[in-house]
């Protein structure tokens, strides 16, 4: 099995858990906007780290699994106006948006 994606415990970094509710018919279409979001905007702010994006099989959630090097970073990616414009248009196709901030903890692999 391929690893798609490493998460360290010692290493302290913010990392955002953003869920998605949104209708199945548009899944895809914010799954899109929130690549072309990262690609073109938020992987080129300070203290980026990761995204990944994940679909639910029912087709009425996203999951937002996103690294920033601190809490401060991602707070300055919220204040800037660039960022903003995607974040709205992304809770424009959702029907709710719930983002929190976590720690990691503990990791587990099969390795």
């Amino acid at each position: 099995m391929t690893v798609t994606a490493s998460i360290d415990s010692s290493r302290p970094v913010a990392t955002l858990i953003n869920v998605f509710t949104v209708a199945p018919e548009r899944q895809q279409e914010l799954v899109a906007l929130l690549a072309h979001a990262t690609e073109t905007t938020m992987k080129h702010q300070p203290g980026f780290i990761c995204a990944n994006f994940h679909i639910s099989q029912d087709g009425e959630r996203v999951i937002n699994y996103a690294q920033w090097e601190s809490e401060r970073h991602y707070r300055a990616m919220l204040a800037n106006p660039e960022a903003r414009v995607h974040m709205d248009q992304a809770a424009a196709i959702a029907t709710d948006v719930q983002p929190r901030l976590f720690e990691v903890r503990s990791t587990h692999s099969r390795a």
